[in-house]
């Protein structure tokens, strides 16, 4: 549940581990496929359609939204990892040519990074990760127990038990990354349990709000404490189950005390 940030460390040029987070980008078709698709014959010409043809749309643009958000999920975990270093400044051609595809899809990843706060926009250099102290983490933590704890009491003492039971496959899922010791999946596990928690409220802008919310608190921090290791992930995953089990049997003082360490534990 809670989350450790990382620290940035090392000297040089800033690098990104490929084999973590190069995503595979989809073949782009040549012009032949798309001119087929379209009905285009090889002298140019234009085939006849049927009255009952459906208009095809052009692929183009549905795998460039693919490769963008392959692009984002990749930057997120270098960021979740600490690969993206605060204070740092990469540009989006040079990503563009360590993830093997063009500038444009890094720059509109990065451009939501940015309205995510992740990044700042640096004008003809590209984008400077944001540095954050342990006291805007503080801010976040306040945040979220503002939101997060009034909800869980409540859903522990109107939710039906077998609500609850549905969610023990997520609670196993970050018990198993964990003990992988990656932080990228675990991050993602920790926040896909959170939401299914609070999705139970039936309030999807409070989901959303506390979801980007619970990412921005992994980002990495400057000067943070050091990053979690393999113990510390599994007893954090450990605090779901526990955390569930109590939601199960509606014991509302172990999901207070369970809730409130977890968020006092954030800073």
């Amino acid at each position: 549940m809670r989350q450790h940030a990382q620290g940035s460390t090392g000297t040089g040029t800033p690098q990104i581990r490929t084999a973590a987070a190069t995503p595979r980008v989809p073949q782009q078709p040549v012009a032949a496929d798309v001119d087929r698709e379209r009905g285009v014959a090889p002298d140019g010409t234009r085939g006849e359609h049927t009255h009952s043809e459906q208009p095809i749309p052009r692929p183009r643009l549905v795998q460039r939204a693919s490769v963008r958000g392959q692009i984002l999920d990749a930057l997120r975990t270098a960021l979740v990892t600490g690969e993206l270093r605060p204070g740092e400044v990469y540009s989006a051609p040079a990503l563009g040519e360590r993830f093997g595809v063009s500038a444009t899809p890094v720059r509109e990843a990065m451009q939501q990074l940015a309205l995510e706060g992740a990044v700042e926009v640096v004008p003809n250099r590209g984008f400077r990760v944001v540095e954050r102290g342990t006291r805007e983490l503080a801010e976040l933590a306040e945040i979220r127990a503002l939101i997060e704890v009034p909800v869980m009491l409540r859903l522990a003492r109107t939710v039906p038990v077998e609500r609850w039971a549905d969610l023990r496959p997520l609670a196993e899922a970050t018990v198993r990354a964990a003990s992988l010791g990656c932080r990228a999946t675990y991050a993602e596990s920790d926040r896909a349990f959170h939401r299914a928690v609070l999705s139970l409220g039936g309030n999807a802008q409070l989901v959303q709000i506390a979801d980007d919310l619970h990412r921005r608190a992994q980002w990495p921090l400057v000067g943070g404490r050091a990053p979690a290791g393999n113990a510390d992930l599994i007893a954090d995953a450990a605090d779901h189950t526990v955390l569930l089990d109590a939601l199960i049997a509606r014991d509302v003082d172990v999901v207070r005390g369970l809730v409130g360490r977890h968020f006092a534990g954030l800073v």
